[in-house]
């Protein structure tokens, strides 16, 4: 598998099992996603591979909606899924959480999957032209939030 395009790690006074909850739950994760700001299942009700759940994106005044296909739920390890705006491939998220003797380390990758045609219309409407720069720093903010919503739950 090729490099990720962004990634981000942060250690989390929290059990693995509760970290992943929170990523999978859609109203948690739509509270600490810097991006999203609303997301509901399609198909499915819960995290499980072939899962379908579209997520409400905003920047500034900017809005877009994007389907998401939940690809690995391994519960307390690892959640991934893949983003799709119609039927142009956008992205893979991963989430991968490793226990520590403190709680765990949660590492979150992304990989831009969309074709070189669609980057700069994209980069426009969404006004993120630098989404490799963007996602850095968007990863950093949601690791953040995560380890502050995960560690005052706990």
């Amino acid at each position: 598998m090729t490099l990720p395009t962004a990634t981000g790690s942060i250690a989390i006074a929290a059990s693995p099992a509760a970290v992943y909850d929170l990523l999978t739950d859609l109203t948690s994760y739509s509270d600490v996603a810097e991006e999203t700001s609303a997301i509901r299942w399609v198909s499915g009700s819960s995290a499980a591979p072939g899962a379908v759940f579209k997520g409400t994106n905003r920047n500034g005044w900017r809005r877009w909606t994007t389907t998401c296909t939940v690809t690995e739920a391994d519960p307390a390890r690892r959640f991934a899924f893949t983003v799709r705006h119609t039927v142009v491939p956008i992205a893979r998220w991963l989430y991968e959480i490793e226990p520590t003797d403190g709680g765990c380390r949660v590492t979150e990758s992304t990989w831009d999957n969309r074709p070189r045609w669609f980057k700069t219309p994209a980069g426009l409407f969404t006004g993120t032209p630098d989404r490799v720069g963007t996602n850095t720093a968007n990863i950093a903010a949601t690791l953040a939030r995560l380890k502050q919503r995960a560690e005052t739950t706990a």
